[in-house]
């Protein structure tokens, strides 16, 4: 999954970010069990990634309120 920018957030309806956090929140769970497992992680900056991504939603969110 690609991670989205800052101003592609912005841009985006309420719904739509709703829907982009839950994908990335069940991603994000899909990675820490591959990880936690001892699997090989395919790229191991995805997590950091996805957790920065949630976390540019989640304060997109609260601006808007």
């Amino acid at each position: 999954m690609a991670i989205i920018k800052k101003y592609e957030l912005k841009q985006m309806s309420k719904k739509d970010l709703e829907k982009k956090l839950d994908e990335l929140r069940l991603e994000l769970a899909k990675q820490k069990a591959s990880a936690a497992v001892g699997g090989a992680v395919k790229s191991p900056g995805k997590i950091k990634q996805i957790r920065k991504t949630i976390a540019r939603i989640i304060n997109i969110q609260k601006l808007r309120k």
